[in-house]
């Protein structure tokens, strides 16, 4: 297509397989999108795109990312308030049917690439490092790992004993971020260890921190949830230990037989027997 659509906040550059939005950097525009800057969306990575009334004479058009394709959707888990969502183009009543035309084709091309969820993240998110500061400490993420520096103004008495806490990417199932724009606002890390474990406050948790009073934005904390959150999805399950596999026991009973007729060669010592028989053993 290689057109370009400008409406409130954002312009839209639409291209074959993808569309690259660009985010205004102004007063009035949204902090999220001055945060993003810039996005490619891929056409895999959207399932439907509508065309809508908006308020005081505007139209919205909006592409509707697949389940499981943008990390950074995925980590916000619905808790972005309407006019903050990337994925709309607020555009004048006078526009709309240009706009029209532009859904019109968004979806023919659409209906090639697919839909349902996502088998992995198509939309990239910002690089690494990130840093923020949280109500009782600071985050910070080098890419491999995820570090929580505890304030002493805010920090609980049972992080402050826990002390700083340094998470490896590797050890992590998950992110869970709670919007600071509601009550008791967190990031919380998901470790792999604690699965099972029974749920702890965030405030009390030292794989949490929390936000409040203009600590952890929107704007900071969740493009960092969304980072840690790819970089978990992309390095996938800790391949769990091969069980050690058990031996014939016939193979066994042979090279003690062996074993055997070394000893009484006086070829090995009757310690060196007793420490090498015992270990063929425990391989049954």
């Amino acid at each position: 297509m290689g057109d370009v659509l400008a409406g409130f906040h954002a312009v839209w550059e639409f291209e074959s397989d993808s569309v690259l939005i660009r985010y205004e950097r102004g007063i009035r525009t949204p902090k999220l999108f001055q945060a993003l800057g810039e996005r490619r969306i891929p056409l895999s990575a959207v399932e439907g795109v509508t065309l809508s009334p908006g308020r005081r004479g505007t139209v919205v058009l909006r592409l509707l990312p697949r389940p499981g394709a943008d990390p950074l959707m995925e980590a916000a888990a619905g808790q972005l308030k309407e006019g903050s969502d990337p994925y709309r183009l607020v555009l004048p009543a006078e526009r709309e049917t240009l706009a029209e035309y532009y859904a019109d084709e968004l979806k023919g091309l659409l209906a090639e690439s697919g839909a349902g969820p996502a088998e992995r993240f198509l939309v990239p998110v910002p690089e690494a490092p990130m840093s923020f500061k949280a109500y009782d400490g600071k985050a910070s993420f080098d890419g491999e790992s995820v570090q929580f520096r505890w304030s002493w103004t805010g920090a609980s008495s049972a992080k402050w004993k826990a002390g700083d806490q340094s998470f490896p990417v590797s050890e992590l199932s998950g992110v869970e971020w709670r919007s600071p724009e509601v009550f008791e606002g967190h990031l919380t890390l998901v470790r792999r260890s604690a699965d099972s474990a029974p749920a702890v406050q965030a405030d009390q948790d030292p794989a949490s921190v929390v936000f409040g009073l203009g600590y952890g934005p929107v704007h900071e904390s969740l493009p960092f949830a969304a980072a840690v959150l790819a970089a978990v999805r992309v390095r996938g399950p800790v391949p769990a230990a091969p069980a050690p596999s058990r031996r014939d026991p016939a193979d066994i009973a042979e090279r003690i037989r062996h074993l055997g007729e070394l000893h009484q060669a006086g070829l090995v010592t009757d310690e060196e027997f007793s420490y090498k028989k015992a270990e063929l053993l425990a391989e049954l």
